[in-house]
Protein backbone atom coordinates (compact mmCIF):
# COMPACT_ATOMS: atom_id res chain seq x y z
CA UNK A 1 0.00 0.00 0.00
CA UNK A 2 1.19 3.41 -0.88
CA UNK A 3 2.13 5.79 1.60
CA UNK A 4 -0.11 8.98 1.65
CA UNK A 5 1.66 12.34 0.96
CA UNK A 6 0.08 15.41 3.03
CA UNK A 7 0.06 17.81 0.02
CA UNK A 8 -2.35 20.06 1.79
CA UNK A 9 -0.75 20.73 4.80
CA UNK A 10 1.91 23.95 4.73
CA UNK A 11 5.36 23.91 4.19
CA UNK A 12 5.85 25.21 7.88
CA UNK A 13 6.98 22.47 9.89
CA UNK A 14 5.14 19.59 11.90
CA UNK A 15 2.50 21.76 13.09
CA UNK A 16 2.79 24.22 16.01
CA UNK A 17 2.15 27.63 16.17
CA UNK A 18 3.39 30.23 13.34
CA UNK A 19 4.49 33.46 14.11
CA UNK A 20 2.60 36.58 12.48
CA UNK A 21 4.94 38.14 9.29
CA UNK A 22 4.18 41.65 10.38
CA UNK A 23 7.76 42.80 10.27
CA UNK A 24 5.69 46.63 11.67
CA UNK A 25 5.34 45.22 15.27
CA UNK A 26 8.75 44.46 16.47
CA UNK A 27 9.76 42.63 20.09
CA UNK A 28 10.76 45.05 22.45
CA UNK A 29 13.14 43.31 24.27
CA UNK A 30 13.40 42.14 27.82
CA UNK A 31 14.97 44.95 29.80
CA UNK A 32 18.34 44.11 31.18
CA UNK A 33 18.54 44.28 35.16
CA UNK A 34 21.33 45.96 36.35
CA UNK A 35 23.83 44.46 38.34
CA UNK A 36 25.10 46.16 41.23
CA UNK A 37 26.87 43.58 43.40
CA UNK A 38 29.53 41.28 42.49
CA UNK A 39 29.75 37.17 42.64
CA UNK A 40 31.91 37.47 45.63
CA UNK A 41 28.53 39.30 47.51
CA UNK A 42 26.79 35.88 46.73
CA UNK A 43 27.56 34.30 49.89
CA UNK A 44 25.54 32.33 51.74
CA UNK A 45 25.74 35.36 54.71
CA UNK A 46 24.44 37.62 52.63
CA UNK A 47 20.65 36.53 53.17
CA UNK A 48 18.65 40.08 52.05
CA UNK A 49 20.57 39.85 48.62
CA UNK A 50 19.72 35.81 48.80
CA UNK A 51 15.68 36.60 49.44
CA UNK A 52 15.60 38.25 46.70
CA UNK A 53 15.86 35.33 44.10
CA UNK A 54 13.83 33.26 46.25
CA UNK A 55 9.83 32.84 45.75
CA UNK A 56 7.83 33.15 48.83
CA UNK A 57 6.97 29.46 48.61
CA UNK A 58 10.90 29.03 48.56
CA UNK A 59 11.83 28.06 45.21
CA UNK A 60 14.84 29.24 43.53
CA UNK A 61 14.09 31.83 40.43
CA UNK A 62 14.97 30.74 36.95
CA UNK A 63 17.93 32.73 35.02
CA UNK A 64 15.45 34.17 32.57
CA UNK A 65 12.81 35.78 35.57
CA UNK A 66 16.33 36.84 37.47
CA UNK A 67 18.28 38.53 34.50
CA UNK A 68 21.80 37.16 36.13
CA UNK A 69 24.81 36.08 34.23
CA UNK A 70 25.35 32.49 33.43
CA UNK A 71 28.48 32.37 36.39
CA UNK A 72 26.14 34.56 39.19
CA UNK A 73 23.02 32.22 38.42
CA UNK A 74 25.06 28.88 38.93
CA UNK A 75 26.79 30.55 42.51
CA UNK A 76 23.09 31.52 43.47
CA UNK A 77 21.69 28.27 44.15
CA UNK A 78 24.88 26.89 45.88
CA UNK A 79 24.70 29.67 48.33
CA UNK A 80 20.76 29.58 48.83
CA UNK A 81 21.25 26.19 49.72
CA UNK A 82 24.44 26.47 51.89
CA UNK A 83 21.97 29.05 53.77
CA UNK A 84 19.40 27.13 54.31
CA UNK A 85 21.35 24.37 55.68
CA UNK A 86 22.83 26.63 57.95
CA UNK A 87 19.19 27.58 58.98
CA UNK A 88 19.98 30.84 58.08
CA UNK A 89 17.53 31.04 55.15
CA UNK A 90 13.80 28.99 55.21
Amino acid sequence: MPRKTNLDRPAGGRGGRTRSSSTSEARTPRPKPKIDFTVDALDYRNTNLLRQFVTDAGRILPRKSTGLPAPYQRQLPRSIKRARQMLLMK
